[in-house]
């Protein structure tokens, strides 16, 4: 009887990266515009969502602080579906073919399960930075918690360093968990159809493999969102929102080599 053991077959290391460089972020700004241009109707739809998530978010903030972290949450619920139909517009524009809104609002539909997950994630991390913020203020606010303008005041004040700093680094340290794990994940599972894991391992390995180029570009999509919610109550977003969702699948494509196709059959 043959008792020869029975090879195991190897593990696949994950897509394979490309090089990339310190230019890249601003070619990836330069084919969302591209995008952008060739496809305004379907820029205009998803950049005026933006708009009103930021409105609405700051009529909260101001009228009823307390539910700000739940409007944040629905934010992180549609923001990945949002964001699905821009890399859809993308995809489609590389290829050759022409986008279609409704094509690009339903580009989700094939990949739930990948999403939801996704999304799980956003949600649980969202809720913990919640958490983590309010402890922040706890601790440097034992009288009691501020009002929202008393929030912008504690922020913006130089007096309080002590708080803006740690808040600062509680924030960052969960915005960055949020970026390296999300920064070419939703694109690979429009593209590839992959699961959310293998999705965000390949995202956190580029980040970790070209740390410095991401960190770049991670520095210019929160200037870009920060200038658009400064510019005229937040309508810079019809514009930037649009933008730095097609850049985001340029970025993936740049960073990510496409699966080798398969020479056919003899």
């Amino acid at each position: 009887m043959d008792i020869s053991p029975v090879p195991v077959p190897a593990v696949a290391s994950g897509p394979e990266l490309r090089p990339l460089r310190w230019g890249d972020p601003f070619r990836w700004l330069a084919l969302g515009w591209r995008d952008v241009r060739a496809a305004p109707g379907i820029a205009l739809f998803y950049g005026s969502c933006f708009w009103a998530m930021a409105l609405l978010m700051g009529w909260l903030f101001r009228s009823r602080p307390e539910y700000v972290m739940s409007l944040a949450s629905g934010c992180l619920l549609l923001g990945p579906f949002l964001a699905m139909g821009l890399y859809d517009a993308s995809r489609r524009l590389e290829a050759g073919q022409r986008p279609a809104l409704g094509a690009s609002v339903m580009a989700w539909d094939a990949h739930i399960p990948s999403m939801a997950m996704l999304v799980l994630v956003l949600v649980v991390l969202e809720l913990l930075w919640g958490r983590a913020s309010m402890v922040v203020f706890a601790v440097f606010f034992n009288t009691g918690m501020p009002t929202s303008a008393g929030v912008v005041q504690a922020v913006f004040s130089l007096g309080n360093w002590e708080f803006l700093a740690a808040y600062l680094l509680v924030g960052g340290a969960f915005a960055t968990i949020a970026f390296a794990g999300m920064v070419v994940a939703l694109p690979m599972i429009l593209d590839r159809d992959t699961d959310a894991l293998t999705a965000c391992i390949t995202s956190v390995r580029v980040v970790a493999a070209h740390t410095g180029v991401l960190l770049l570009w991670g520095v210019l999509i929160t200037l870009l969102v920060g200038l658009s919610l400064w510019w005229t109550w937040g309508a810079g977003l019809m514009l930037i929102g649009p933008l730095l969702g097609c850049a985001s699948w340029h970025a993936y494509r740049h960073a990510v080599a496409p699966v080798p196709s398969t020479p056919p059959q003899a």
